[in-house]
């Protein structure tokens, strides 16, 4: 795969967007990692502990050092607080994958469009075709946001994810949206 580096980080508007540190552990589990609600409809499990918050942390500097691309974390660029976090990561050299989640505090004010913007204008400067993200049926905010974005329905696709903070039995229906980047 060609290798051209994602930028570490970037404005918006209204966003302070970075790459992950270690010490943003805390801060990660505090204001979203560990929520009932926000990690409701995530494809991984909320955080219990820190520890796991830092682990993610680690693999996200794996995930950079490896494909010079991966998961950021979303700032208020007014006071500097922790909104959440996003990303980009190859599934293939044409393809990637992105997502987003936020602190309850920040929903509905226009944050997770903001920084899903951000992101595809990263992917249009990277050798990929296509971004695509995954969002459960039920999820009508997300559903939104990917649309606002220019994110199509490709497919509705039965029993193919587990979500793991829903108290459900085996894998779920999930929605997938993709994008045409080139």
């Amino acid at each position: 795969m060609e290798t051209i580096s994602a930028p570490e980080t970037l404005t918006t508007e209204r966003l302070f967007i970075r790459r992950p540190r270690l010490d943003d552990a805390e801060s990660v589990f505090t204001r979203y990692d560990s929520d009932v609600d926000v990690t409701r409809f995530l494809g991984w499990a909320r955080h219990d502990w820190v520890e796991q918050t830092l682990e993610f942390l680690q693999y996200s500097n794996q995930k950079w050092e490896q494909d010079q691309v991966g998961p950021y974390l979303i700032f208020d660029k007014m006071n500097d607080r922790l909104l959440g976090g996003t990303g980009l990561e190859y599934e293939s050299k044409a393809l990637a994958s992105t997502g987003y989640v936020l602190a309850r505090d920040s929903w509905g004010s226009g944050y997770a469009t903001e920084a899903l913007h951000a992101i595809v204008e990263i992917a249009r400067g990277l050798p990929i075709s296509s971004v695509y993200a995954l969002c459960h049926p039920e999820h009508i905010a997300s559903v939104r946001v990917l649309e606002k974005c220019g994110f199509n329905l490709e497919a509705k696709l039965s029993n193919h994810i587990e979500f793991p903070n829903l108290e459900l039995s085996g894998k779920s229906d999930v929605l997938h949206y993709s994008l045409c980047t080139q």
